[in-house]
C-alpha cells in the first residue's frame, strides 16, 4: 500500500514550485510573448494549486498547473478578442451612441458572463472557447484534445447548461 503525497504539505508544494515553475513560465511566455504576463500566469496557476491542494493529488499537479495556465491564458485571449469586437463594433457606428444605463447594463452582463465562464470545468470552458471563441468545429476540437466527438458535444451541452442557468439567457 503506498502513501498518498499531499500537495497541501509546505515542503512538497515548494518541491513543485521549484521543479516546475521555470519550464511552465517557458510555455507561457511561448503563448503570450509577454514575460511580465507569463509569470503573472504562472502565479496565478500557483495559487489555484495552493487554494485546491486538497483536491489535486501529487502525481496530477503538473497537469494541473498547465491546465490552469492554459485556461486562464485562453479566458485572457476570449475576453480580449470580445472587447476588441466591441470596440470595432462602437467605433463603426458612433451615431448610435448608447445610454449610460444601456452601457452599465452591457458591462454587468460581461462581468457575468467571464464569471459564468470561470466557473465552468477547464473542460467545458476549454471546448466552450474554441467553439464559440475560435470557431472551431467539434471534430477539430476533438483532435486537438484527443478525445472524441461525443465527449465534445457533452462537454458543450453541460458548459451551455450552466451558462444559461448562471446568466439566464439564452446563448
Amino acid at each position: 500500500m503506498s502513501k498518498k503525497i499531499s500537495v497541501c504539505e509546505a515542503k512538497v508544494y515548494e518541491s513543485i514550485y521549484k521543479k516546475y515553475s521555470k519550464s511552465l513560465y517557458s510555455f507561457m511566455y511561448f503563448k503570450c510573448g509577454d514575460a511580465d504576463r507569463a509569470n503573472d500566469l504562472v502565479q496565478e496557476s500557483f495559487i489555484k494549486l495552493w487554494n485546491n491542494c486538497a483536491k489535486v493529488i501529487f502525481e496530477k499537479a503538473k497537469s494541473y498547473l498547465y491546465t490552469i495556465a492554459n485556461h486562464q491564458f485562453l479566458n485572457e485571449v476570449a475576453h480580449f478578442k470580445v472587447k476588441l469586437k466591441y470596440e470595432q463594433h462602437n467605433s463603426k457606428d458612433d451615431s448610435n451612441i448608447e445610454s449610460p444605463d444601456f452601457l452599465l447594463e452591457e458591462k454587468e452582463f460581461m462581468d457575468k458572463l467571464q464569471l459564468a465562464i470561470d466557473d465552468l470545468t477547464p473542460g467545458e470552458r476549454e471546448v466552450f472557447l474554441l467553439n464559440r471563441i475560435e470557431s472551431k468545429k467539434y471534430r477539430e476540437i476533438a483532435e486537438m484534445l484527443g478525445i472524441s466527438v461525443k465527449a465534445v458535444e457533452k462537454r458543450m451541452h453541460g458548459a451551455l447548461v450552466k451558462l444559461r442557468k448562471s446568466i439566464g439567457k439564452n446563448i
